[in-house]
């Protein structure tokens, strides 16, 4: 698939890490398309056609035959209508179906630029890169906060999805799958901070073998967000014009809400520099030690003492 003439884009980090916000940025260019996850377990299928097993699904040149011909259908902007019609369940399905079909049709017509937002690629952003031509962006959120949105919603993570994938636990994991086994399943805090460690240790290898990745930190982009993105922008080939500044100023004023409302746990519009020391109000001291503690491998590659 490798073609100069096509280049998506990839925004990925872990979930919660503000992927959302930076994929709506970036996409806010007149000429790109926003896909949203087709590595999530419960994607749908008129959008991609590969079944997907394991949340964070690892993709190498060992298992890409189950996923390369659906991305390349993908990027092409190649709708499986008849298969979203009948998985349709709800008036719901039905909205994100006309999104998506069109999403995809002017994507088609218009000659439009694929950005896929994914956090559940972020252990295969080499992948993605070499195999897709991919331009990779990638989303770091301080652990702590990382952590303290995960508690907010009580959200658990079975680590069981990382042990069931030996080829991500041959090249990535496998001196962490005591940890992983151990953390008991009501631990909240505990799983979110080793999965915080183990995404950003793999990030890191991965920008050192691909220093054309991006990497950029949800808290500069939080209180300065338009020099980020201009940077972003040139760095992307994306045109920064008056309109993307008016609407990336939108998504981070001091007049929207400084957090999203536990039912509402995907919107993009907030008081963004409000947003950033949130989890010291959420979480308790102990709380931060212990992830101050799990996350000290890593942690300092990307936040100094002074941040915690």
């Amino acid at each position: 698939m490798k073609n100069s003439t096509i280049t998506p884009i990839l925004v990925t980090g872990t979930h919660r890490s503000g992927t959302t916000w930076v994929g709506k940025m970036l996409a806010a260019d007149a000429m790109t398309a926003y896909i949203s996850e087709p590595l999530n377990v419960l994607h749908r299928p008129g959008v991609f056609q590969a079944k997907v097993k394991h949340w964070y699904q690892y993709i190498c040149e060992e298992n890409e035959s189950e996923y390369l011909p659906a991305f390349e259908k993908l990027l092409r902007f190649d709708y499986h209508l008849w298969d979203e019609i009948r998985s349709l369940r709800s008036r719901r399905d039905f909205l994100r179906m006309g999104r998506d079909f069109l999403i995809f049709y002017n994507g088609l017509m218009r000659g439009f630029r694929p950005l896929l937002k994914d956090p559940f690629a972020v252990f295969s952003t080499p992948w993605f890169a070499k195999r897709l031509n991919c331009k990779v962006v990638i989303a770091v959120r301080h652990p702590a906060a990382f952590v303290s949105s995960l508690k907010r919603l009580n959200w658990p993570f079975d680590f069981q999805d990382l042990l069931d994938q030996p080829l991500l636990m041959r090249d990535h994991l496998e001196p962490d799958r005591a940890q992983m086994q151990s953390i008991p399943r009501e631990d909240v805090i505990g799983q979110a901070a080793l999965l915080w460690k183990l995404i950003y240790r793999s990030v890191h290898a991965a920008h050192e073998r691909n220093p054309d990745f991006i990497v950029v930190r949800h808290e500069d982009l939080s209180r300065d967000p338009i020099p980020g993105y201009r940077d972003m922008y040139q760095s992307l080939g994306l045109e920064f014009t008056r309109r993307v500044e008016k609407f990336i100023l939108s998504s981070s004023s001091s007049e929207n809400p400084a957090e999203l409302s536990r039912k509402k746990v995907h919107g993009f519009k907030l008081d963004s520099r409000a947003n950033v020391m949130n989890w010291k109000k959420r979480l308790t001291v102990e709380e931060i030690d212990r992830i101050r503690k799990m996350t000290e491998e890593v942690a300092p590659l990307y936040y100094s003492e002074a941040e915690w």
